[in-house]
């Protein structure tokens, strides 16, 4: 027997269905026990929430940018401290040798 491959494939198991009552514990924390229907708006953002937004996503690019500056005015002390101790260990290792 051929198979279809554009076919769906079945489920390996069935879902189980819980019924409301029997859902919710009643340790449970006080915001998970809210019944009813809940509405979500969303509209769009006028000129002002543009702005908005975008300062947002500025100051985040800044703090970024000067976290990585700050890392970086960091580190090229450090790199120059490494490459003066290597060198002088090399001419200490010259004199004895």
């Amino acid at each position: 027997m051929v198979e279809d491959r554009n076919a769906p494939e079945r489920p390996r198991l069935e879902p189980e269905i819980i019924p409301p009552d029997r859902g919710r514990s009643k340790r449970a924390p006080s915001f998970a026990q809210m019944d009813g229907v809940h509405r979500v708006y969303i509209t769009r953002l006028g000129p002002f929430g543009s702005a908005l937004l975008m300062l947002a996503i500025i100051a985040l690019a800044a703090v970024v940018l000067l976290a990585f500056l700050g890392a970086l005015l960091i580190s090229i002390p450090l790199v120059v401290f490494l490459v003066i101790v290597v060198a002088l260990s090399g001419l200490l290792r010259l004199r004895r040798g």
